[in-house]
């Protein structure tokens, strides 16, 4: 835990630190959560919440205001949910934050996401996608005309994988407009659209007028309603190529959701040109990792899914000077459909079974998440357990292995650190980097 001085320091330079503090640490997101002695700050580094400090009870309003004060939300509303944004740059790294302040019992709580869309300009080798997978999603995004979408929950790296794309495609020769809420990364070269649904500037307001705005290449920021959907699939078909974001968890249930949405069937068969279905898992750290022999439920489940003998796979070694918890960043674990003329033909077919449609999905061209992911475990780039955790594996292997399932594979979350830090906020924080906010 860490330790801020309170009494003589003031609370513009505690809320500094403690960005500050997350940043540097590759937080994801700040938690302020109220309890019955103050506040609670948590920071969520490579997905996992960790205990960063205790803010006194005396001093949780002034800082819940504070952050409310600089993120543009009203600080004399409490009892309704607000979303503010803070933007800046620190230690060099340009950062886009967004705050959300919910009422609860004990107080507002309030989550700042710390949004470092860096990756996003190294190109798309940088996605941790498989070669093969690489392959198809340049092939995609060389379509003149379709929709493709990026799926899954929420902080999974939606964002970053869309932008990447659109920032491949820029150039001077290519008209490429947006719509999103919010917009999370300026791309220069780029028209992004805010929406205001306040005023009635909704997604679907905003679509109809892109269209007429001559753009080569259409992103919705999120396919959040039957309306949305409908204009997207429908600006795809008239020559333009539309990128888009939607919550589900894999190839075939984006096909159901958006056939759910009453797209029509055969305006869908037509427009979807590619799927790509990602999830987040810890990165194994090289400096520490260390061989282990598989149990009998690994080398089940690695036989079953990849058809491998696995005797041995890498595991966390307790933790060193480069990690935490044996862990460091994290590796997205992808499944990328491209779309052909029999799927075209299957979802056109409301006859046709559910089964029919995923064994027509899921051919030998397309890998899982599960074999992608069992693949980045042989790699050592992450563990089973991890692999575990973020993908369903079949209930069959679970139930025959449930036993040393239950030995073997710790979900529990990791162990919180009791080590007290103090900061001097005068000496060890940039006195630059104070001047963010």
């Amino acid at each position: 835990m860490v330790e801020y001085d309170y009494k003589n320091d003031e609370i513009a330079n505690i809320v500094n630190n403690i960005i500050i503090y997350a940043a540097s640490k590759r937080a994801s997101d700040i938690h302020f959560d109220p309890c019955e002695t103050g506040l609670k700050v948590r920071l969520r580094i490579d997905g996992v919440l960790q205990d960063h400090t205790i803010v006194p009870i005396a001093y949780q309003k002034n800082l819940t205001t504070r952050i409310k004060l600089i993120s543009g939300m009203n600080i004399t509303e409490s009892r309704l949910p607000q979303d503010g944004a803070i933007k800046d740059v620190i230690n060099g790294i340009d950062l886009d934050m967004r705050v959300s302040a919910l009422n609860t019992n004990l107080g507002e709580k309030i989550v700042i996401r710390i949004l470092d869309y860096s990756k996003s300009a190294e190109g798309l080798e940088s996605l941790g996608l498989t070669e093969k997978n690489l392959a198809k999603l340049k092939k995609m995004i060389e379509v003149p005309n379709g929709i493709i979408l990026v799926t899954g929950a929420t902080g999974t790296g939606k964002s970053t994988t869309v932008y990447t794309m659109l920032q491949h495609l820029n150039n001077e020769e290519t008209n490429i407009i947006t719509v999103e809420d919010p917009i999370e990364m300026n791309i220069e070269g780029i028209n992004q659209v805010q929406v205001n649904s306040e005023i009635g500037l909704t997604f679907g307001r905003v679509l109809r007028s892109i269209l007429r705005q001559d753009p080569n290449i259409i992103l919705i920021g999120e396919i959040r309603d039957s309306e949305t959907a409908q204009i997207a699939v429908r600006a795809s078909i008239t020559g333009h190529l539309v990128f888009s974001t939607i919550h589900t968890n894999n190839s075939l249930s984006t096909i159901e959701r958006l056939l759910d949405m009453d797209v029509e069937r055969y305006l869908l068969s037509s427009a979807l040109t590619g799927i790509i279905s990602q999830k987040l898992a810890r990165r194994l750290c090289p400096h520490c990792r260390k061989l282990r022999p598989t149990t009998a439920y690994e080398k089940a489940v690695f036989k079953e899914i990849l058809g491998k003998d696995v005797a041995e796979i890498n595991d966390v070694n307790g933790h060193c000077d480069n990690c935490r918890n044996g862990y460091y960043g994290r590796i997205a674990i992808h499944e990328v459909l491209l779309l052909n003329d029999e799927i075209r033909n299957a979802i056109n077919d409301k006859d046709l079974p559910r089964e029919k449609l995923r064994e027509l999905v899921y051919t030998k061209d397309v890998t899982t998440m599960l074999q992608d992911g069992l693949e980045k475990v042989l790699e050592g780039i992450t563990t089973f357990e991890e692999i575990y955790k973020n993908v369903a594996i079949d209930n069959e292997l679970d139930a025959k292995y449930a036993e040393e399932i239950n030995n073997n594979i710790k979900l529990e979350p990791i162990t919180k650190s009791n080590t007290n830090t103090v900061i001097d906020t005068n000496e060890t924080i940039n006195n630059e980097a104070l001047d963010l906010i």
